[in-house]
């Protein structure tokens, strides 16, 4: 049984579903999901405005709601229970990061882990960094996809305080994989860097074996800007 706030803000959402939406949008996750059909501006209004009506959830039960959240089958309370976390991202504590483990291996899919892995992980490591050597190694080395995928992402924004060596081990590890998902999330992560560090991000992708995807989409920020000058 769901608690009272989780069902309160599933009525608060489901009384706004949209079917009409709701099609277009699970097919463009590939029918992974179904949806309520509330697109994103419009979620997020809706969920502001739950929390003037209830406020947010207590400490001690945020985690509760957001594992029921993320136990409804539409994909519209998962972004509700990031939304969440990331209101208070800022008063996180370590044991966060179980739940956000969880997170990124149940109902995956890049909608929600990318932002998991580069905002909220991101966020909490730079609160507690003595973190990210116990759990990303862990994740690199893992056989889900979306772990490793968030080892490489964590850093995503974090421009000057990027651990370059980092970064390049874990990218160097998983070169050579044919999956999709790694191969954009090499590419996306050195396209970030390449914003801060423009001469480690070539020499790297000169020197290491990547896939034709990695090289795009890593160098695609710094050949428009040589485009432009």
């Amino acid at each position: 049984m769901n608690s009272a706030y989780v069902n309160q803000l599933e009525e608060w959402l489901r009384s706004e579903a949209n079917p009409e939406n709701a099609g277009p949008m699970s097919a463009y996750m590939r029918n992974l999901f179904p949806f309520l059909g509330l697109k994103n501006p419009e979620r997020v209004i809706l969920t502001r405005s739950f929390l003037l009506e209830y406020g947010m959830p207590a400490d001690d039960e945020l985690e509760r709601v957001v594992r029921e959240l993320w136990l409804l089958p539409e994909r519209e309370f998962h972004y509700t229970a990031m939304q969440l976390l990331e209101k208070r991202l800022k008063q996180s504590e370590p044991e966060w990061i179980e739940l956000l483990q969880w997170m990124i291996t149940e109902k995956s899919w890049w909608d929600t882990v990318d932002l998991i892995a580069g905002k909220l992980v991101g966020g909490l490591f730079t609160r507690y960094p003595e973190l990210i050597p116990v759990y990303t190694d862990m994740w690199i080395a893992s056989d889900n996809l979306w772990l490793r995928r968030s080892a490489i992402l964590f850093q995503l924004h974090y421009k000057d305080n990027t651990d370059q060596e980092l970064l390049f081990e874990y990218i160097r590890r998983c070169e050579g994989e044919e999956e999709f998902f790694i191969r954009k999330a090499i590419g996306w992560a050195l396209r970030e860097y390449s914003k801060t560090n423009k001469e480690a991000v070539i020499r790297f992708v000169s020197e290491t074996e990547l896939s034709p995807l990695s090289v795009r989409e890593a160098l695609k920020w710094v050949k428009a800007k040589e485009a432009k000058a």
